[in-house]
């Protein structure tokens, strides 16, 4: 069987991730890099062996009437573009998260999606975790009941990625879009996908990018680096609640900046049997002969970053092969678009708000 051939639009830092991916992937070639900066496009070119260099994405879908399918790595507000574009060339798309800027252009993408009859998947990559995995399995088996509840934290003292995260023109918002996405998405998918119906949500501008401090750790988060002055007009920090259509409620914090001891992930679920949380590992909470009694699986159940990202791919080859349903489809990116839209319009106006189906 022929390989599929396999080009990335925006070679930076998540790309590389994608890259890896793909190289570990015995189905797929590795075969066009388009980037708009040209020193990082050839640098790439070379480390991977890619000749097939180009810094126009429209001149790239042109000349290669072969390729198969494409990850979009750039920065948010071109992932419409990109994807568009690359439906539009009879491609198939992987499109990093969040989909887009805002639902509307989310919409756009699926909608051109169904037109071309091409995948587009969405790179939810939390949903691809060993940890997701053993705790859906524990919820598909009926161990936790009817979920109710979850809380989740993506929480940094100093994290700003740097670069393009900060220009809400090129990335859409702060925290709530670049972190919240990752863990509304997965408690959502947790417990069931149900629509959400209303929010209220509050963001903050109070720490900025807190220019000036001296940070030993600062550099752990730098996924945009850049020479340009730098832009923050985002939020620093973001807290909503969620509402969905089954009366299920979830509550979110994220910041890039935020006066706390310790960075904090954790993720928690509330079901009528048994809750639990991971943080990274997992750990439940339940009954048992008529004890309270907490459980500490015995097999790996931390996230790894590593792991997610050969997963999720592994899932796109799949799919475009025909062999799986997708796991993170294009009409999930549009419901979580709603879900930001409404959190962002709920800060604005200091009230509820409601989201239509």
């Amino acid at each position: 069987m022929a390989k599929l051939k396999i080009g990335i639009i925006g070679v930076g830092s998540i790309a590389q991730v994608h890259i890896r991916g793909y190289l570990q992937n015995p189905n797929v070639e590795l075969y066009a890099f388009c980037d708009i900066n040209e020193e990082r496009l050839k640098k790439n070119g070379e480390k991977y062996g890619v000749t097939r260099l180009y810094t126009d994405k429209d001149r790239m879908l042109a000349e290669l009437p072969e390729l198969d399918a494409v990850s979009v790595c750039t920065w948010n507000s071109q992932h419409a573009p990109c994807t568009i574009a690359a439906l539009k060339a009879g491609k198939n798309v992987l499109c990093e998260k969040p989909m887009a800027l805002n639902a509307k252009e989310a919409m756009e993408m699926q909608a051109v999606a169904k037109e071309t009859g091409k995948l587009l998947m969405v790179g939810f990559v939390r949903r691809y975790g060993n940890d997701c995995r053993i705790v859906k399995d524990f919820i598909d088996s009926g161990e936790f009941g009817d979920l109710y509840y979850s809380k989740a934290t993506y929480l940094r003292r100093n994290g700003w990625p740097g670069g393009w995260f900060g220009d809400k023109s090129r990335s859409g918002g702060g925290p709530l879009i670049d972190l919240g996405v990752h863990v509304i998405d997965l408690t959502r998918y947790l417990m069931g996908n149900h629509q959400p119906v209303s929010v209220f949500g509050a963001t903050f501008y109070k720490l900025a990018n807190r220019p000036g401090i001296k940070d030993k750790n600062m550099n752990d988060h730098q996924a945009a680096r850049s020479t340009e002055k730098p832009i923050f007009d985002v939020e620093d920090s973001a807290v909503a609640m969620i509402r969905y259509d089954n009366g299920a409620v979830m509550s979110v914090e994220t910041a890039f900046s935020l006066d706390i001891k310790k960075e904090e992930s954790v993720i928690q679920l509330f079901g009528t049997k048994a809750g639990a949380k991971l943080d990274p590992e997992l750990e439940m909470y339940t009954t048992t002969n008529g004890y309270m009694s907490n459980i500490r699986l015995d097999t790996p159940t931390a996230l790894s970053f590593e792991g997610l990202f050969n997963n999720e791919i592994d899932h796109y080859v799949d799919c475009i092969l025909g062999k799986t349903e997708c796991r993170s489809p294009a009409e999930d990116g549009v419901t979580l678009m709603k879900i930001l839209d409404a959190i962002y319009e709920s800060a604005r106006t200091g009230h509820e708000v409601m989201i239509e189906p």
